[in-house]
């Protein structure tokens, strides 16, 4: 096991009817920027209830952040919070809300030449406004860690950002509730999220973390067995809200504890994002099981592990046993309606060749080892072409 350092100072509130205690965690002197998305709250009731728990308070709303969340949206919202002194940023939404939300508290009061500047420089801001989350919907586990991702489509780019200093919420409210009114794809899109999220900081290095691999082969598991109800429609509160639950731990921090963490498929994902406008999920099921398949021999311990442990694949060789295993994985993704090959989303050598350029260019490689190199890249894009 590896050393390791662990804080998290988020206040949790989960649970059916919990969106009413908005009130006592939020001082009545402070004005508040109301981010939100596209406008699904006004629709599911949650507007509703949140404009009721803070009847009163000085709020000024702000809508419309994309799915991925856009730069140059963000930075509207950035100006507002400067020219109204805005004391608190409170985010109602999914994961792409609160993303966007850390970037405006922390761009508010930034000192530098432009915000763009930490989300490219990794730079820490000391003094960003104190956000509060309100989540709609379980996928990226930004309501609990310090780490966003932002998109700047002018540059085709996109890029994730951590403050540890300053960025974690100062409350998450989850009542699991909400999430009966999703559609289809934004619940298998959290599902994926969710999943690869425990898989990038399972499926590396054994580090003999035993206790990290059991939290981690649960939520695993967990999804595995939920999603079918979840994809029906024929969930009741408590698979709901063990979906919510699952895609909080999945990236709260507590996988990681001595262990090595991956990465390389959501940072190859985003660039299929910031080119092709995918869903970010979407991006996660193809990119994965290219990787896995370039990866096996590096991965071998952990895919045996793996397949044993959360897919009780036991008949055959070891290198059967992993086939299966990567089989199962991109059936599991196919169940939940994910494409699971870049040319049924018309995509091909073009992308892969601008992909495996932008690594180049930027001398980066990839993995928990950095071992995955931007030919490597290249060579898991094409295993899923």
């Amino acid at each position: 096991m590896n050393n390791f350092s662990y804080f998290n100072p988020v206040n949790i509130i989960f649970g059916k009817g919990e969106i009413a205690k908005l009130s006592s965690l939020v001082d009545k002197k402070q004005r508040i920027m109301l981010t939100y998305g596209g406008g699904s709250i006004h629709k599911n009731g949650v507007y509703d209830q949140v404009m009721a728990a803070l009847e009163g308070y000085d709020i000024i709303e702000f809508g419309g952040i994309e799915p991925n969340p856009e730069y140059a949206t963000l930075m509207k919202a950035v100006e507002i919070c400067r020219e109204k002194s805005v004391d608190m940023v409170l985010a109602v939404g999914g994961g792409s809300v609160a993303d966007g939300s850390k970037f405006i508290a922390a761009a508010t009061n930034y000192k530098g030449e432009t915000p763009w500047d930490f989300m490219i420089g990794n730079t820490r801001v000391p003094e960003a406004l104190p956000l509060g989350v309100v989540i709609t919907l379980p996928a990226t586990g930004s309501e609990m860690n310090c780490g966003g991702v932002i998109s700047r489509r002018e540059l085709k780019e996109k890029f994730a950002f951590f403050n540890p200093t300053s960025g974690f919420p100062k409350f998450s409210i989850l009542d699991p509730t909400v999430i009966k009114s999703l559609p289809p794809r934004q619940v298998a899109n959290g599902l994926v999220d969710t999943y690869i999220h425990t898989m990038e900081q399972y499926l590396t290095d054994d580090s003999n973390s035993l206790l990290v691999d059991r939290w981690a082969e649960s939520i695993l598991q967990t999804i595995i067995e939920i999603a079918p109800k979840l994809m029906d429609n024929k969930a009741e509160y408590d698979t709901y809200a063990n979906f919510m639950l699952s895609a909080t731990m999945a990236l709260n921090g507590l996988l990681a504890m001595g262990t090595t963490q991956d990465w390389a498929t959501h940072m190859i994902g985003h660039e299929l994002t910031a080119l092709h406008g995918l869903d970010h999920g979407a991006t996660l099921a193809i990119v994965e099981i290219g990787i896995m398949k370039v990866m096996r021999e590096q991965k071998r311990a952990k895919l045996l592990k793996y397949a044993r442990r959360v897919w009780n694949i036991t008949e055959g060789s070891d290198d059967q046993i992993i086939d299966s295993a990567i089989a199962k994985t991109e059936e599991f993704y196919r169940s939940l309606g994910m494409k699971t090959k870049l040319a049924e989303h018309n995509i091909g050598d073009q992308t892969i060749d601008e992909i495996v350029n932008r690594f180049t260019s930027r001398n980066m490689n990839v993995g928990e080892n950095g071992s995955i190199t931007p030919a490597m890249v290249g060579e898991a894009l094409t295993l899923v072409k």
